[in-house]
């Protein structure tokens, strides 16, 4: 049988470990190349998920029976996104599918400090400066660079899917993950700019803002709820990756052949005003 992403090409930046991983799986499971990315070789080991990123393409590839590529690289840094670009021209030829998954709410100390990272006096002022600067480099600025690199040839072939990992906390205000809530509400307007740019061309540009979602990060980073942990009967519960997945593979295929400059919301009713 045929899978709806046969023959095309996904980029999955920040698909080391969580729900980048997830979401690389499910595009290669429809059929799908992929190529998976993390910051170092051995992002995947920082919260225990992989031995290495060669280990999870190996993975997804096993899985799947399709062809995977391991890239990594500081996305925040303009050479080293288009060095990750050309590795996968050569071995893919074109990137068709553009999920932007790398972020998250992050400081300078890494995933492995307190809290899964989360930098300390998080809130509108008391944020470091360097903390600062690190968490809108690791969710807008990764955004911006690669769509750069990837736009100009889906634009030229007059086809393409690009899907930004936003989040509802860049749907509302809060005293907590300021800086971080910003960088998700600059994604979602990059993005709907990004769309109008594209339109004529016939090039995808949407949004999926997750809520409160499963992964070894989420829970490393906070206190959970275990009567949240449910996963049916109800949707006042926290999401599962492939939820997420799911939502992501809509809007990166015919399936949505009428929907671009979109913020799909994927947190099971938990915001219900417009975006």
């Amino acid at each position: 049988m045929t899978s709806r992403l046969d023959g095309k090409t996904a980029w999955v930046t920040g698909s080391s470990r969580g729900l980048g991983r997830v979401i690389a799986g499910h595009l290669a499971s429809l059929g799908a190349r992929v190529a998976v990315h993390g910051t170092t070789p051995t992002s995947a080991r920082a919260l225990g998920e992989a031995e290495s990123l060669q280990a999870v393409a190996a993975a997804i590839a096993q899985e799947s029976g399709v062809d995977v590529l391991a890239v990594h690289g500081d996305l925040a840094d303009a050479v080293v996104v288009a060095r990750c670009a050309a590795e996968i021209r050569a071995r893919f030829g074109q990137i068709d599918i553009l999920v932007n998954c790398a972020g998250g709410d992050i400081g300078v100390q890494g995933v492995t400090a307190p809290n899964a990272g989360k930098p300390e006096g998080n809130d509108a002022v008391h944020i470091s400066l360097p903390d600062l600067h690190m968490v809108l480099d690791r969710n807008l600025m990764t955004c911006i660079l690669v769509c750069r690199e990837v736009v100009p040839d889906m634009m030229a072939r007059q086809q393409g899917w690009i899907v930004n990992i936003g989040s509802i906390a860049g749907l509302g205000g809060g005293t907590g993950s300021a800086i971080y809530r910003t960088a998700k509400a600059a994604v979602h307007e990059y993005t709907r700019c990004l769309a109008d740019l594209l339109r004529p061309y016939n090039v995808y540009a949407n949004v999926v803002a997750p809520g409160d979602t499963v992964t070894a990060r989420f829970e490393a980073s906070r206190v959970t709820d275990p009567k949240m942990k449910v996963t049916d009967g109800t949707l006042v519960r926290y999401g599962a990756p492939i939820e997420i997945a799911r939502a992501v593979a809509f809007l990166a295929c015919e399936d949505s052949s009428y929907i671009t400059g979109q913020v799909l919301r994927a947190d099971g009713g938990l915001q219900l005003w417009p975006s």
